[in-house]
């Protein structure tokens, strides 16, 4: 009995991940018999409530490679630190070539991102954000780029408890 209930409520938590696919590559290998096709999928994953991670997969069906970066970005959540919708200050995240810009927005503003930035945001429960991609455009290292902003932001909670202040009086 106990079981089914652990199970049902894992079945649950799966089901309040937003999940996007941000980037489907087919590769070929030529072999003897002709060409053999295998795929790498690149996924963010985010519960709109702060919680965001990305996965990527590789396997010789679409659905399996999606399945695994889906499974590998579960694992690797982070917390995205949100003030009012937008996140709390201007950041910037470099991987290899690419460099990602967040800017907080006034409410209204919405998502003003390119793909793998505006997947990310979305997923994350961020409603309105500026961000300027530069560099290289690669779909991967702009992910990565993205996640580098994320962990540098500075999570208010975490600030005001190491300087012994309540929240209020940091963001006033």
């Amino acid at each position: 009995m106990e079981h089914t209930r652990d199970r049902e409520r894992g079945q649950e938590r799966e089901k309040d991940f937003v999940e996007k696919l941000v980037k489907l590559n087919r590769t070929a290998k030529v072999v003897k018999g002709g060409r053999r096709f295998s795929f790498s999928a690149l996924t963010v994953v985010g519960d709109r409530k702060g919680n965001v991670g990305w996965g990527f997969g590789k396997a010789n069906d679409v659905s399996e490679a999606v399945r695994k970066s889906m499974e590998k970005a579960k694992r690797n959540l982070v917390r995205l630190p949100t003030k009012n919708g937008t996140i709390p200050h201007s950041i910037q995240g470099t991987f290899k070539s690419s460099v990602v810009l967040l800017k907080p927005a006034c409410s209204g503003t919405g998502i003003i991102a390119g793909g793998p930035v505006r997947a990310i945001m979305e997923a994350g429960g961020v409603t309105d954000v500026l961000s300027k991609s530069i560099g290289a455009s690669s779909q991967y290292n702009v992910v990565k780029a993205t996640f580098e902003c994320i962990r540098r932001l500075m999570d208010v909670r975490k600030i005001s408890r190491d300087r012994g202040k309540p929240v209020s009086e940091i963001w006033g």
